[in-house]
């Protein structure tokens, strides 16, 4: 999804993580993150890339060290969502 966030262009990648295993659909994740990241950047296109997740994953998994670390080392920019009021809840 692509939007904007005040006068910067942005990238949404939306995120559910409902596979049975949370550390699968996180390598899953990272991996097209990386990828979608790198072409923004070899495009030269001036778009910001963000993850979009659940504030229930983000409860569960994303405030866990590891998953912490990960987010942090690989420079994750994350958009939490309300899925029931469908409204962002932090921009992280």
């Amino acid at each position: 999804m692509i939007a904007k966030k005040n006068d910067e262009k942005i990238i949404i990648e939306i995120k559910t993580f409902a596979g049975r295993s949370f550390i699968k659909e996180l390598q899953h994740a990272l991996g097209q993150y990386e990828v979608y990241f790198d072409l923004l950047e070899l495009t030269g296109l001036d778009y910001e890339l963000y993850m979009a997740i659940s504030e229930l994953v983000y409860k569960d998994f994303f405030l866990q060290k590891g998953t912490q670390m990960i987010v942090q080392r690989h420079k994750i920019k994350l958009l939490v969502v309300n899925i029931e009021r469908e409204e962002i809840v932090k921009w992280l």
